[in-house]
C-alpha cells in the first residue's frame, strides 16, 4: 500500500492544492469562551475551528492584556489540536500592528491563521500580509501563517478580486452586518436574516462575487453567521443555502449549537462518498490513468473533484474505511 502514489502527489504536481480545512469556524472573545470553545473542540473532535477575537473582543485600553491572553491560551496545551486562529484589529486602528508584535513571535508556529477585518482596499491587506511575513521571517518561523480577510466594506468588494490574489491568503469571509450597515439604510434589517439575506438583489450580488474572486484563486469562501442564536435548524439551513446555493465552503458560529449545525449542513452527500471512494481506489491501483467506474469515464479531472471531496469528509469527522485511512489520510 505504501509504494502506490498519493493524490497529492499525482494530480497537485508543481500546483497548490486547494485548502482542505474545517467547514465550520467558531468565535470566541473572552478567555472563559475561548476555553469553553477548545474543550469542546476537544470533545466532538478537531472538525471545527476556533477564532479568537482580539478585535470586537478586547476591551478599550486592553489591547495588550487582551492579545497576550490569546497568546498564552493558543500557546498552551489546551489548544490540543492546534486549530485556533486570531482575529487582529483592522488597518485603521493603531493597534494592530502591536497584535501582530505580541501574536506572531509567540504563536506564529501554532495559530491556525490570522483574520483581517475592515480592509477598504486590496492595498490595505497586502500592507498587513506583507508586515505578518516581516515579523515572521524575524523570528525565524518558517511557516507560511494562513491569512483570512473579511470582506465587508464597499472598497474590499470592489478589490476582491485583487484580494483573493494576495500570497498567503486562505479564506475569505463575507462580513454582512458591517456590509449592510455601510449602505446607510438602503438594505433593510431584515435582510441581515434569511431568506432575505439570500435573496435581496445587492446581497445576493456581493456574496456570489467574492465566492467567485475565492475560488477562481484557490481560496475558501466563508459565509456569516446566523443571527438566531437559540434556533439550530436556522442555522443548519443558512448553511445549507449558503452551500449549496452561493458555493460557500465554511460558514461562522457565534453560538455553540451553531457548530454541528455548520457541520451537518456543509458535509458532501454521502452517496457522493461512496463514489469517491470507488473512483479514487480503482484510479491509484490504475496508476493513476484513465478508469471506469459505473459504466463512466473518469481521469484526472474528476480525479481531482473527488480527492477534494473526500478531504473535505474527512475534516468533516465522517468515518470512512479503514482501508480509505490507510491509503489516503495514514
Amino acid at each position: 500500500m505504501s509504494q502506490k502514489v498519493h493524490p497529492n502527489d499525482a494530480l497537485f504536481e508543481g500546483e497548490k492544492p486547494f485548502p482542505v480545512i474545517p467547514s465550520c469556524e467558531h468565535f470566541a472573545g473572552s478567555e472563559k469562551l475561548i476555553r469553553k470553545a477548545l474543550e469542546l473542540q476537544d470533545k466532538i473532535g478537531p472538525v471545527f475551528d476556533i477564532t479568537c477575537d482580539c478585535e470586537d473582543g478586547a476591551a478599550a485600553g486592553k489591547e495588550v492584556e487582551h492579545a497576550n491572553m490569546v497568546a498564552s491560551v493558543i500557546g498552551s496545551d489546551a489548544n490540543k489540536h492546534n486549530m485556533a486562529g486570531v482575529r487582529i484589529h483592522d488597518y485603521s486602528h493603531p493597534d494592530w500592528r502591536q497584535d501582530v508584535d505580541i501574536l506572531v513571535p509567540a504563536i506564529g508556529e501554532r495559530v491556525a491563521y490570522i483574520t483581517l477585518p475592515k480592509s477598504t482596499e486590496a492595498a490595505q491587506i497586502a500592507e498587513m500580509v506583507h508586515y505578518i511575513q516581516q515579523v515572521a521571517k524575524e523570528n525565524k518561523i518558517e511557516r507560511e501563517i494562513p491569512i483570512h480577510v473579511l470582506i465587508e466594506t464597499h472598497g474590499a468588494l470592489r478589490d476582491v478580486w485583487k484580494i483573493a490574489k494576495l500570497p498567503w491568503i486562505q479564506v475569505l469571509d463575507f462580513g454582512m452586518m458591517d456590509f449592510v450597515s455601510g449602505h446607510h439604510g438602503a438594505i433593510p434589517a431584515s435582510a441581515m436574516r434569511s431568506p432575505g439575506q439570500f435573496d435581496h438583489p445587492i446581497l445576493a450580488r456581493a456574496k456570489s462575487e467574492m465566492v467567485a474572486a475565492a475560488l477562481a484563486n484557490g481560496v475558501i469562501p466563508a459565509h456569516n453567521v446566523t443571527l438566531d442564536l437559540k434556533n439550530p435548524y436556522q442555522t443548519y439551513k443558512d448553511a445549507e443555502r449558503a452551500r449549496n446555493e452561493f458555493g460557500f465552503l465554511r460558514m461562522w458560529s457565534i453560538y455553540p449549537t451553531q457548530i454541528k449545525a455548520i457541520i451537518d449542513a456543509m458535509k458532501p452527500d454521502y452517496s457522493e462518498i461512496e463514489d469517491a471512494l470507488g473512483i479514487l481506489t480503482a484510479a491509484q491501483d490504475a496508476e493513476w490513468g484513465p478508469i471506469q467506474f459505473k459504466g463512466e469515464l473518469h481521469d484526472r479531472a474528476t480525479y481531482r473533484y473527488y480527492w477534494e471531496l473526500l478531504q473535505r469528509a474527512h475534516v468533516t469527522g465522517l468515518e470512512l474505511p479503514q482501508e480509505i485511512k490507510q491509503r489516503f489520510f495514514e
